[in-house]
């Protein structure tokens, strides 16, 4: 997981080493997230048992340290990006939404990188079908704003509880009511599930023909990413895309993650899977 660089978010991060070095940090404990096997209807059993195994040991911190430091709150992110772009099942969501509001504790949804539309709607939470939502939502990225909001009974009662130099800023709040006006009116939202549909299908097909290359083709609308082999491939398959003139990036260990604006289209998609095969057909 990885959740910020400052103080308290740096201490909720679980990803890359090198985020952390040199820097203080809480003893804040973490429970394990899901590793999925793909295609999904496959391996259907083990994913199930292994979200379970992982609410189980969330569920048995939170009663461990009842007696000595309470958790406040459990953070996580709907796709785990930094970390690999790992996905969970909504009723994965809705097992920690369930335990957190038995055991008294904060459910908090980072959705930094997948709120905005690149999921296919405004907040991806919303596709997990809680009957209670999240104590907490924090944005930022395409909301062009970092912020967060809050279910009644977790907002502060005062001002100036929770403030910094950035929070609020007018001419970012303009920029995005201009930007959400964009998106409705230029059904961005619908364009983005299509689009991703094609996304999907195109990856897909390439893993088929690359099956040595390419593994667990995954993601929601066009927040999509594959596996390469190991960490020297993706390193050399983003380079050589790059080169090809494709702004990509890497997660995890060996991912090639693909963060397109709202805007991308199948003919868009067209040109960017013609690079990729290109560049596969290389190594």
């Amino acid at each position: 997981a990885f959740h910020g660089r400052a103080l308290g978010s740096l201490s909720c991060t679980r990803s890359k080493p090198i985020h952390k070095i040199d820097i203080p940090a809480f003893d804040f404990p973490t429970a394990p997230f899901p590793k999925l096997k793909y295609p999904l209807a496959e391996n259907a059993q083990y994913n199930i048992a292994e979200e379970e195994r992982c609410l189980k040991e969330l569920e048995e911190t939170i009663i461990s340290r009842k007696e000595t430091t309470p958790v406040a709150c459990v953070i996580v992110e709907p796709i785990q990006a930094e970390g690999g772009d790992n996905h969970a099942s909504p009723e994965f969501f809705k097992g920690i939404r369930e335990i957190t509001s038995r055991h008294g504790v904060y459910f908090i949804v980072d959705e930094v990188q997948t709120g905005g539309g690149n999921c296919g709607r405004i907040w991806e939470h919303e596709s997990w079908g809680l009957e209670t939502p999240p104590d907490m939502v924090t944005f930022s990225k395409k909301m062009l704003t970092g912020g967060f909001y809050a279910r009644e009974g977790v907002r502060p009662s005062m001002g100036y509880q929770v403030f910094n130099t950035w929070m609020g800023d007018p001419h970012k709040l303009i920029q995005l009511e201009a930007f959400l006006k964009t998106m409705k009116k230029d059904n961005l939202l619908e364009l983005v599930q299509v689009t991703g549909n094609y996304l999907a299908d195109g990856l897909d097909i390439l893993q088929r023909v690359y099956p040595n290359m390419l593994s667990n083709n995954r993601g929601k609308g066009t927040f999509r990413a594959v596996d390469m082999p190991d960490t020297e491939t993706q390193l050399k398959v983003i380079s050589m895309l790059r080169q090809e003139g494709v702004q990509i990036g890497g997660c995890g260990a060996s991912t090639v993650r693909i963060r397109p604006s709202l805007t991308l289209d199948p003919s868009h998609v067209t040109i960017f899977l013609e690079k990729f095969e290109k560049v596969l057909k290389t190594l």
